[in-house]
Order: structure tokens, then sequence, then C-alpha cells
């Protein structure tokens, strides 16, 4: 295999693999330029936006960003350095680190009324995970992806910031043991291979409806090829918590039963989830949840959405033509 399959790829220490190039120049949001300050900005205002729309239709809103491997686990880089105080996901709540007093106290006042809402609205995983790094691994070492204890732990901060009662079994519902060479490891000639668990989570949701691209997909075994526009709903007759919630997020959350979703089905009576880190307001609208929970991994940060999705038309351009059956659609 070419090394170009592996040139956005660090091997650190210990087997540990991350992503640090690519399209969204991951490692090199890691800085104080006035670059990563103008998006930090952005976010910050389409995260105080978003929030305030909610809040006029009457929807609890929050937001949370996966952190990348590099923000939690930068003490197995070899031979590189990044600063986690600079990480965009952390910066969005707590802004630049300031060594002088009066400088901080100066930022801190001028930022203080979009801060408030941030820190309210955001919930940080960066601290909570590197906390508890020196435990079980959060995040897969060959894969860019968080694993079951990564997930777990961020789940219980979103109940916690949710005000909602985790299931307190999802651990204990049985696993089986695997091989993998993941989406980092799989790209090496050889597979960079490691020994994991995959948690069979769902057991009282019950998937009530599939996008049509999903259920085709899924029924042609092509589900891993899937993203942006994919749409289920869950519902849980036996839920701890009444409300519904409307999640909008990409891979860590997943349509499949192995991620943030399913535990968020676990335990809400009704989980509508979309990949898109995009809002489609439209569709929030019809739905009118009690809850919207926007997530998205740190490296994609690297853009702004512009939350002008629209979910059914997307859908319809995306994968109308392939399930229209025509030749060549499928992609």
């Amino acid at each position: 295999m070419s090394d170009t399959a592996t040139d956005h790829i660090h091997v650190g220490k210990d087997g540990w693999l991350f992503v640090v190039a690519g399209s969204n120049n991951v490692i090199a949001q890691f800085n104080a330029s006035g670059f990563m300050a103008h998006q930090s900005e952005l976010w910050r205002q389409r995260i105080a936006a978003r929030a305030a729309r909610a809040r006029g239709l009457g929807i609890a809103y929050h937001h949370v960003v996966v952190p990348e491997k590099l923000s939690v686990y930068d003490n197995f880089l070899d031979g590189i350095a990044v600063d986690h105080r600079l990480s965009p996901a952390r910066r969005l709540i707590r802004g630049l680190p300031r060594r002088r007093w009066f400088s901080r106290l100066k930022g801190w006042l001028r930022e203080w009324p979009t801060t408030r809402v941030l820190r309210r609205t955001c919930i940080d995983l960066v601290e909570p995970m590197r906390a508890a790094r020196s435990g079980e691994d959060l995040f897969y070492r060959t894969d860019s992806h968080w694993t079951f204890a990564g997930c777990h732990l961020a789940y219980g901060e979103i109940c916690r910031a949710l005000r909602a009662e985790p299931c307190p079994d999802l651990a204990a519902r049985g696993a089986r043991e695997t091989e993998i060479s993941g989406d980092l490891g799989g790209r090496f000639d050889p597979p960079r291979t490691e020994r994991t668990l995959i948690h069979e989570i769902q057991r009282d949701a019950v998937r009530r409806y599939a996008s049509p691209i999903v259920a085709a997909r899924e029924a042609a075994g092509r589900a891993d090829t899937l993203h942006v526009g994919s749409h289920v709903i869950y519902a849980n007759a036996a839920a701890r918590d009444p409300r519904r919630l409307v999640l909008f997020g990409d891979s860590y959350s997943h349509f499949a039963p192995l991620m943030l979703t399913i535990m968020l089905a676990e335990t809400f009576a009704e989980v509508h989830f979309v990949w898109s880190t995009s809002v489609d307001w439209g569709y929030v609208e019809r739905v009118r949840p009690d809850i919207l929970l926007t997530e998205i991994a740190e490296r994609f940060m690297f853009r702004v959405p512009d939350d002008d999705f629209d979910l059914e038309a997307y859908a319809a351009e995306r994968f109308g033509a392939e399930l229209r059956g025509e030749s060549g659609a499928a992609a």
C-alpha cells in the first residue's frame, strides 16, 4: 500500500494512531492563529443562535463536541506535541488560555454574555475524558472513533446536562470480543489491529422508522457506506424519561444500535437521529421535541455549518436516483 494512504495518520506510542491531517487539517486546528480564532467565534455565534431559536420554540438545546484523540491522549504522541488547551472543543467553551490576570479579566468581561450561554448549552467532554484517560481506553487505538467506554462516559455527561437519569446497566448487557483494524489501522499494509469488545446495548428501544435509503442499504448489506442524510427514529415504551429528543450528529452517534443514539434511545421515550452537522429547523418545528441535541466530531469544527439543511430535499437529490433503481446511481 502506498505511503499516501497513511500520510494523514500519526503513529504514536503503544499502538495509538491519530488523525493529524486530511481535508480538515486536524493538527493545525490546535493553534492560536487568526483563522482559528475567527472560526471559534463563528462557532460561538452559531451555538448561541441555535440556543435562542430553540428557546423561542420552547425546546431545550444542548451541543456536544466529541474530542479528537489528540485532545485526550496527547501523552501517547511520539515526536510531536499539541496544547490541548488550544483544542477547538475546549476553546468553544473556555476561550484561549490567558497568562496574565488583567488579560484574563479583560477577555472574560468582553466574552461573558456569550460565554454564559455557551457554558449552559455546551457539554464539555475534553476535561472529563482527560481525567479518565488512565483507565479503560476511551477511543480505539486503531480507529478515530470512541470505544464503548468513551461513548458511555459521554452519555453520562449528556444525561447530567439534560437532567436525565442514565440507564444503570448498559455496560452489563453483554458483549462479544472481536478483532478490528479500524478506519486508521486498516490503511496500513499489513493492517494494524486490536482486540476489543462490542457491547449489546439495545434492549427496550425499538426502531420504528428508518429512512428509505437506510432501509435499502441495510437490505443490500451496505449500511457502512451511509453517512449524511441517514435518518432513523427510535421509540421506547419502557423509558425512564418521557421526553422526546432530536439529535443531529455524525458517526459518533450513528443510526445503527452501537453508539450514542442507541444509548439515548434506551433512556428517552423517543429519539430522532439525523446524520448532519447542520440543523434542519423545519424538521425541528414539525417534531417539536422537548430536547434538541447537536453532536459533532472536533475535527469537523474546521468548518461552521450554515444550518440551512433540508433533510427531505437532500435525501431526494442525493439518493432519489438510487432508490428509483436507476443504473449507476448508488454511491
